[in-house]
């Protein structure tokens, strides 16, 4: 099957999701959230995370997890992943339990793409506190693919996580996933990257968004948003609607898209000095906003 083939497929079966002017939702992907080990790079920025969505979720916002959210590749459950960052997990609860959730599978947690597989693994959790287990995410759904869908406008954005573009990584997880788990989790602590990964690949990234902008095209520039790449991409109206959230695991940094006013924009929270030494985590505009409506199909 072709990267069109499966991008087509994704699109066709993607969840409606209906927002207007009044909504407000922030994207994020890739955070690869591990066991809090030295190979865990989502560690490295959870209280930056943690802390952007204590805000998002203070301000009524809908989060969108556009894949690879959990590192099921380098860890073999996701019991050692929730207990490394409960915090973050009871949060997004919060969000799950008001329909403020919706989340899309990647590569890095494809098992997701079963749902008896969630439902086993997700919808309760064993509080030692209690000796019970307590509810997390129950009748949580994960999905290849959500088109947020403009109930004024009828414009569509297409979410996927992106790596239908990327023929090994979608045909051929499961030996990427045995490769991560046996070779390159342990070199990584080492500080040696993977290098069939197209977020540390550049060729192999470039190859990745070539195709994806060819499907974009191919279908009257249809707004995209993916994840993936790692890389950051927010075109200006005119050009190929092809949006990336960039991550959650830049050194020190993180990455995403807001939409509030009908109108997106790219941001990145990070940790600054303050003039008095003192350290903050504090929001950047980095693109944007530019209103939805000026990306117009051709």
């Amino acid at each position: 099957m072709s990267s069109k083939s499966r991008l087509d497929r994704a699109f066709k079966n993607a969840k409606i999701i209906n927002f207007d002017d009044s909504s407000k939702l922030i994207l994020f992907s890739d955070c690869h959230r591990g066991d809090n080990s030295f190979a865990d790079d989502f560690a490295n920025n959870r209280n930056i995370y943690f802390h952007a969505l204590k805000h998002y979720y203070s301000e009524g916002f809908q989060y969108c997890e556009i894949g690879d959210g959990d590192e099921l590749w380098e860890n073999l459950s996701f019991e050692s992943i929730f207990y490394a960052h409960k915090n973050v997990y009871m949060l997004m609860k919060q969000f799950h339990d008001e329909n403020r959730l919706h989340m899309i599978w990647g590569n890095h947690d494809m098992v997701y793409r079963d749902p008896k597989y969630v439902e086993k693994h997700l919808s309760t959790f064993f509080d030692p506190k209690t000796g019970n287990d307590e509810d997390l995410f129950c009748g949580i759904q994960y999905h290849e693919a959500i088109i947020l869908k403009h109930t004024e406008t009828n414009q569509n954005l297409f979410l996927t996580h992106g790596h239908q573009a990327d023929w090994w990584n979608y045909t051929f997880w499961k030996w990427s996933r045995f490769l991560v788990r046996i070779l390159w989790k342990p070199l990584n602590v080492m500080g040696i990257a993977d290098p069939t990964t197209p977020a540390k690949n550049y060729k192999e990234l470039i190859k990745v968004e070539r195709r994806t902008k060819k499907w974009i095209i191919e279908n009257n520039n249809q707004i995209t948003i993916v994840g993936h790449t790692h890389r950051p991409r927010f075109p200006e109206p005119g050009d190929i609607a092809f949006f990336n959230d960039g991550s959650c695991v830049h050194p020190r940094s993180i990455t995403g898209l807001e939409i509030e006013n009908g109108a997106i924009s790219l941001i990145k929270w990070q940790i600054v000095t303050t003039d008095n030494g003192t350290l903050k985590i504090d929001r950047f505009l980095l693109e944007g906003p530019t209103n939805l409506a000026d990306y117009k199909t051709t």
